[in-house]
């Protein structure tokens, strides 16, 4: 169907585009001798973990339970959950889910979380993989030093059900030389004590062209890389027309010359600024700005003199943030050469705990 057949506000996605993201990275990483695991809350669909996976992933990254349980449902079965889990109820679902994939790994940065987790797989025929959190500088979870990250390590290797699976971290961007700083040091004290360490996992896609300069590094985990969007063009991580998703908008008033409403708010384009003026980018329009949310409306503004926008004339937005849009829609409409190709379940979106 052509774009002007689609119900607004609506998601699209160029899936040719996200294919040949998905395998530029992957040739680099290639080149690097270095893995992908990428990083699904960009996207929450299984069929595009599957391309992702198809391209030479070596498995995928969640960030909670709910969303690697669907994943797991549709054959996805090497999976990393990069989240500290407490509580019985989530102990119980993770050892669920161990049963059902062939590999299972999560992160951990604190004693607390780590019996939890031994408490639940003790009697496991299969230790779960635990790899220690590492605070590099993004200052969110994660052991503060290398000694407090060996620390970790030990207590993980010596408790039953686990096995220590490796160091994580989510660097801040620009950040290669505090990862491999921490990172070599930390593997020094493992390899004094004899302890291995099989995987070195680094995220992010803001610096996913310079993963190279992090050698200690086994694994990167991008997110957005997939669809891209304007955060990430004003990182000058991609161009603008790297990015496959876009919000299809209807314009639905005009009310003041200069003004006009489109029927997508905060509800779709999310109210995520990410440093940046306005709440997205308007394809072919770069004099109009998005300059404020309501729930439902977006507000735009334009000089005066500039071509009036008129109701009923559709426009694309690139969104400032890829990820949350996705967790904002029950469906995406995938595109493939210029034409909407169908309707896809965002399967994982909601999928918090």
């Amino acid at each position: 169907m052509s774009y002007l057949e689609v119900e607004t506000p609506a998601v699209l996605i160029d899936v040719e585009l996200a294919e040949a993201n998905v395998r530029k990275f992957q040739d680099y990483c290639n080149q690097h001798a270095l893995n992908v695991r990428p990083h699904i809350k960009t996207h929450k669909i299984p069929e595009l973990a599957k391309l992702q996976m198809k391209a030479g992933a070596v498995g995928i990254n969640c960030q909670k339970i709910g969303e690697a349980e669907i994943m797991a449902e549709q054959g996805l079965d090497d999976i990393l959950i990069t989240f500290n889990i407490l509580g019985d109820a989530k102990l119980r679902r993770l050892r669920a889910l161990s049963d059902k994939v062939s590999s299972l790994a999560v992160t951990a940065d604190s004693s607390t979380v780590v019996r939890g987790l031994s408490s639940m797989f003790a009697d496991a025929v299969k230790p779960l993989g635990v790899l220690v959190e590492c605070d590099t500088g993004g200052h969110r979870c994660g052991r503060q030093s290398p000694q407090d990250a060996f620390d970790l390590a030990q207590e993980i290797s010596a408790l039953p059900g686990l096995r220590f699976g490796g160091l994580m971290t989510y660097p801040a961007p620009g950040g290669a030389a505090a990862v491999q700083s921490f990172m070599s040091e930390t593997i020094g004290l493992l390899e004094n004590s004899g302890l291995a360490c099989p995987t070195v996992s680094v995220g992010g896609t803001p610096d996913m062209w310079r993963a190279h300069l992090v050698p200690a590094a086994t694994e990167h985990r991008p997110g957005t890389y997939i669809y891209f969007d304007r955060s990430m063009v004003a990182r000058g991580t991609c161009s603008e027309a790297d990015c496959a998703i876009n919000v299809l908008v209807t314009i639905v008033s005009t009310p003041a010359p200069g003004r006009a409403i489109i029927d997508a708010g905060s509800k779709v384009l999310s109210s995520d600024l990410l440093g940046l003026d306005g709440h997205g980018y308007v394809i072919g329009r770069p004099d109009v700005s998005i300059a404020k949310l309501s729930e439902e409306h977006g507000h735009l503004e334009y000089p005066a003199d500039s071509e009036p926008l008129v109701v009923g004339e559709r426009l694309r937005i690139i969104p400032n943030h890829a990820c949350v849009v996705s967790n904002l829609v029950d469906a995406v409409h995938f595109v493939k050469a210029g034409r909407v190709d169908r309707a896809v379940a965002v399967s994982a979106r909601g999928k918090v705990t």
